[in-house]
């Protein structure tokens, strides 16, 4: 009798321990149907990040005059470039969310995303007006917004880019730094506006070296944002407009000489290599 007591004993345990273990299994099948199908609330229960939104700019091909047979190529190669550039900010506002403050979106994104694209837009101005009437009044395509931000921590885009010096003082006092002027945006002289008609075979090589000029005062921006409070009175100077200028006179002697080789070699570009803040 005692062993069959103690049998009926262990078998009520199994049975309790069973149960447990069908509960557990069942709970955490629930969970996981409920991750699976409702991404949102995985997402609420890890952090509550909200979305970050898209970048929207003004479409620029539908604003263009008739374009000259002879500036097609060039037209749509800027074109292509346009929708380039909103991908690759697009891409650098999911990966930094939450990164700087309340201007970090304007200053380091939306900013230099509008220089880049009046840059753009005046080379396909340009292209056409070597050929036809230059088109007037596209530079006020070149701002674009962010929206759906709610709750990101970033603020909503300002309807035109930042003048400069004053696109950060959101930031001023931050981490202590409260002696830190705004970081403002690099200003550079435009190297296509002053170019020459370029030789058919020479359009490559200069489309190539133009685009790698915006890359080079983008990089210089994004420099000048994350090193904010960095080194002394000379730090944007020795660190960021001098070598930046370097790299402009190489670029631009890549220019020159690209159009030398099947016309006139143009002279005194050298003159726009230098930026300033």
């Amino acid at each position: 009798m005692p062993s069959s007591g103690g049998r009926h004993r262990l078998s009520r345990r199994t049975k309790i321990a069973t149960a447990a273990l069908g509960l557990a299994i069942a709970g955490g099948a629930l969970a996981i149907a409920t991750t699976f199908g409702d991404p949102g609330a995985a997402n609420a229960a890890s952090g509550g990040q909200a979305a970050v939104g898209q970048i929207s700019c003004p479409d620029v091909a539908s604003k263009l005059p008739a374009i000259p047979a002879q500036a097609q190529a060039e037209v749509q190669r800027n074109l292509d470039l346009l929708n380039t550039q909103i991908a690759e900010a697009n891409n650098r506002l999911k990966t930094t969310v939450g990164q700087g403050g309340p201007n970090f979106v304007q200053n380091a994104i939306l900013g230099p995303l509008a220089d880049k694209r009046k840059s753009t837009i005046d080379r396909i101005a340009i292209s056409i007006g070597r050929r036809a009437e230059k088109p007037q009044g596209l530079d006020g395509l070149a701002t674009c917004s962010v929206g759906g931000q709610a709750g990101t921590g970033a603020a909503p885009a300002a309807p035109a880019a930042p003048a400069q010096g004053t696109g950060g003082k959101g930031n001023a006092g931050q981490n202590g730094n409260t002696g830190n002027a705004a970081a403002g945006q690099i200003s550079c002289p435009d190297v296509a506006s002053k170019l020459p008609a370029i030789p058919a075979q020479a359009q490559a090589e200069v489309q190539r070296n133009l685009q790698l000029l915006d890359t080079q005062i983008a990089e210089a921006n994004n420099r000048l944002v994350t090193s904010a409070g960095e080194g002394g009175a000379n730090f944007v100077q020795n660190a960021i407009l001098g070598p930046l200028e370097d790299k402009r006179v190489a670029t631009i002697n890549r220019i020159a000489t690209a159009i030398g080789r099947n016309a006139a070699k143009p002279q005194g570009l050298d003159a726009l290599a230098p930026c300033s803040r």
